[in-house]
């Protein structure tokens, strides 16, 4: 990695949807900034969550702020960016034995918070989802949609990168050096190579999600941070055409997200003491499923390809105990530390992937007062496209586009998505010019590799000989690369491994362990 001068005006801490949307602010309003990231982009929640686009209905019964910024910021993605998603709508269902009580007051309180809501007779419904529950006792149409949050945050950061803005992946922060109430130098190490390096910002921003506290801490200051986990699970085919929504307060296991060609379903809230192990638990998905299968039978025998958890990043209140997470706000916090000693710090947390634009444009805005720039925030009439190629990123899509564009002799570089080799040498070779990095992990953050049913089985192998072809790695790049995508893909595989899954996960042992000759790594193996 070859360092210039870093002399940014602002430095951001973390590339998931918030802090890659407050680069392409402050880039379309004029302002330079480099990212760093101590993993790949989405790496934390961003990359871990259900994919739910809110139409804010989920929330009009315990926050009818959060409700109406949800159904605010809806529509200015779906203006903006609605390559990145699916108009799916949603349904709001609730079975026998739920409270009739709250299923009588979700219109009002939706109209109350300016939330779209259309009363739908049972048989309607069901003639619109089959799959519903036979026990269903009412439901409610709403606009909820499903959103691709690696294609919406790579998207910000491609367009900021455009822009003039800077990105480093794998690189953390570890240490603030201060001097009369302000950070001078931000010392960062390469997680790679371990090399360490200094960066003068005039303004930090801390971007980290639930790593806020610990970001926080390199300058003194402290953040009661909640650490409140959800498992998900990801089907192998779609179930639904809408999103199915349980018609009753926040629970486990009430959201199914239709996402292209799968469907993602959860979630669970469980505290967390740190962060060291986020994985879901067998008790989870078992739990998950039973609760699902309440208003989409479908789930109790459905196949299964992964499951994974996320942390959402919530901030404690004064009045906050340990009782249920849900309970805690799921707006978002903005931290000036001038408050705390620190004048050019900030902090950035809580929210939702639905409202990281107007969580950027208010980050952006305290950024661009501290640097006294005036230029105004544009991001909600700017269209989120960058130059990037885009095609792999998109489930299902690539069929399409093989059917139409490709040439004979184009063959095709895994079955999962139809992916001709032609647009996945478009990306290796845009990757090469704009990322220090096209191994196949970083792959995998840009495209469709190895998230179909095989869970990377046939496809590691196919684009790794490619790879190797075209001299993009040499020697035991390619193994290493492969060992390290397939234990990745082993951690979320693990707790979904029954029937069809199972079989599959023994034809991967089968291929690479004996095969190859590769051990690959239980990542929860002890010893």
């Amino acid at each position: 990695m070859v360092k210039k001068k870093l002399t940014p005006q602002v430095l951001i801490i973390g590339a998931g949807v918030t802090g890659t949307g407050i680069a392409r602010d402050l880039a379309l309003r004029g302002i330079s900034s480099l990212v760093i990231e101590k993993g790949n982009i989405n790496d934390g929640a961003s990359g871990r969550n259900h994919g739910l686009l809110h139409s804010g209905a989920r929330y009009v019964g315990s926050d009818l702020d959060s409700a109406s910024e949800c159904a605010q910021e809806a529509r200015i993605l779906k203006r903006i960016a609605p390559h990145c998603i699916e108009e799916t709508k949603g349904l709001y269902v609730a079975v026998k034995g739920d409270d009739e009580s709250y299923v009588a007051d979700f219109p009002g309180l939706c109209k109350k918070a300016g939330v779209f809501c259309q009363a739908l007779c049972v048989k309607e419904a069901l003639a619109l989802e089959p799959g519903l529950s036979k026990d269903t006792i009412a439901v409610f149409r709403v606009d909820d949609a499903s959103v691709d949050p690696f294609h919406l945050s790579l998207e910000n950061m491609n367009q900021a990168i455009e822009h003039g803005a800077v990105y480093y992946s794998n690189c953390q922060a570890m240490g603030f050096s201060l001097e009369k109430k302000v950070i001078r130098k931000v010392s960062v190490q390469n997680c790679l190579t371990g090399e360490c390096f200094k960066i003068t910002p005039r303004v930090i921003i801390n971007a980290t999600g639930a790593w806020a506290g610990m970001v926080a801490q390199l300058a003194g200051i402290g953040l009661d941070m909640i650490y409140s986990k959800g498992s998900l699970l990801v089907t192998h085919n779609r179930l639904t055409t809408h999103v199915i929504n349980r018609l009753r307060p926040a629970a486990d296991g009430d959201i199914l997200v239709p996402g292209r060609t799968v469907s993602i379903f959860g979630t669970t809230s469980v505290r967390l003491d740190n962060l060291e192990s986020i994985r879901p638990e067998f008790d989870e998905i078992d739990f998950l499923i039973d609760q699902g299968a309440q208003m989409v039978p479908g789930l109790e025998t459905a196949r299964y390809i992964r499951a994974y958890a996320g942390v959402r990043p919530l901030v404690r209140s004064q009045n906050e105990t340990r009782g249920d997470d849900r309970t805690v706000s799921r707006g978002f916090y903005l931290f000036d530390h001038a408050k705390d000693g620190v004048d050019n710090f900030v902090t950035i947390t809580g929210g939702k992937v639905t409202t990281y634009r107007l969580m950027a444009e208010k980050t952006a805005d305290l950024a661009a007062e501290k640097l006294k720039i005036s230029t105004p925030c544009t991001t909600a009439d700017t269209p989120l496209m960058s130059k990037a190629p885009s095609k792999l990123i998109e489930a299902g899509m690539s069929v399409k586009l093989w059917a139409k564009e490709t040439n004979p002799g184009d063959y095709m570089m895994w079955e999962c998505e139809m992916v001709p080799k032609s647009h996945f040498k478009e990306l290796i070779l845009w990757l090469k010019q704009n990322r220090e990095r096209a191994d196949l992990n970083s792959l995998r953050i840009h495209s469709r590799l190895g998230k179909g049913a095989c869970q990377g089985t046939f496809c590691s192998l196919r684009v790794t000989g490619f790879m190797y072809d075209e001299a993009y790695i040499n020697g035991g790049q390619g193994l290493d690369n492969i060992k390290y995508l397939l234990t990745e893909r082993f951690k979320g595989q693990k707790p979904v491994l029954w029937d069809s899954q199972l079989a599959q996960a023994e034809l991967n042992e089968a291929m690479f362990c004996s095969f190859f000759g590769l051990d690959m790594v239980d990542p929860d193996r002890k010893g």
